[in-house]
């Protein structure tokens, strides 16, 4: 008998507050594994500085977005600090048929729902070990204005109420240190039965 093995393209979900670095880990295991692919959603908030059209994000406006619901091209959406943000849906079910693993960073309203539709994904939310450390992190950014920096705290402390929710928790202390657990998260995830798809053959 011979027989040859296949692994089932994992669905891996991370999100967590503004300013708790999960961006920052998605890119280091972007870069660290291969094995996954980014699915870049589409938001019509502005590019910030850095970030690339279709790298980051896919920039679009209000009415492309609305069309998109409309054909029902989106796995999920939602509204996030006034903006839009959504995860085109052919992209990522042709990844995951093709069996190669597709990474969501998407805040937990997205997660919600993606976790809400299928059974098959692994969710990792990440947090920063204090509200004082969350909100230094956010006035560092200099990216906003006090008054949206309030704003995201109070979505943080809300998004925190749903920790339960997901599978597992890294907190971001330290970003080498926050990384080694993630990728012990997935690397364990990676050898589950559920993702083998062996093929045995008589001979």
């Amino acid at each position: 008998m011979s027989m040859t093995i296949k692994r089932k393209g994992m669905l891996l979900i991370i999100s967590g507050p503004s300013g708790a670095g999960k961006g920052t880990l998605c890119k280091m295991l972007l870069e660290r594994d291969k094995s996954f692919e980014f699915s870049c959603s589409v938001t019509t908030r502005a590019a910030r500085n850095g970030e690339v059209d279709g790298v980051d994000y896919r920039f679009i406006d209000e009415a492309e977005f609305r069309q998109m619901v409309a054909n029902d091209e989106l796995l999920e959406y939602a509204t996030v600090h006034g903006h839009l943000y959504g995860t085109p849906k052919t992209e990522v079910d042709e990844r995951l048929r093709q069996c190669r693993n597709v990474l969501l960073d998407i805040d937990s309203q997205g997660a919600m729902s993606v976790m809400r539709k299928t059974l098959d994904y692994v969710s990792i939310f990440i947090i920063a070990p204090s509200f004082e450390e969350l909100r230094r992190r956010l006035e560092k950014r200099n990216a906003e204005r006090p008054d949206e920096i309030r704003r995201r705290l109070r979505n943080a402390y809300a998004e925190m109420r749903k920790l339960d929710l997901y599978q597992y928790v890294v907190i971001n202390d330290d970003v080498d240190c926050a990384y080694e657990q993630l990728s012990c998260i997935v690397n364990a995830e990676k050898q589950r039965t559920i993702r083998f798809l062996p093929t045995i053959e008589e001979e």
